[in-house]
């Protein structure tokens, strides 16, 4: 994944992003990415969200399920 130097201001808050529902799939898709501008890195309220895949290949489930156990 490309690193970037977006600063807290400058990612947008995936509450803002407002997508219409009635559009096909692949327009859906679009108009998110258009909006958010990086799906790996935005903003959750004052929270600010970096996704990124691991190398082990666990899923965000069983992470989970890690940490309560």
């Amino acid at each position: 994944m490309q690193e970037t130097n977006a600063t807290t201001a400058e990612l947008v808050d995936i509450r803002s992003v407002s997508v219409n529902r009635n559009l096909p799939k692949e327009e859906r898709i679009s108009d998110f990415v258009k909006q958010i501008k990086n799906p790996y890195l935005f903003k959750c309220g004052k929270y600010t969200v970096k996704a990124s895949f691991s190398e082990n290949g666990q899923t965000l489930e069983e992470c989970i399920k890690g940490l309560i156990k």
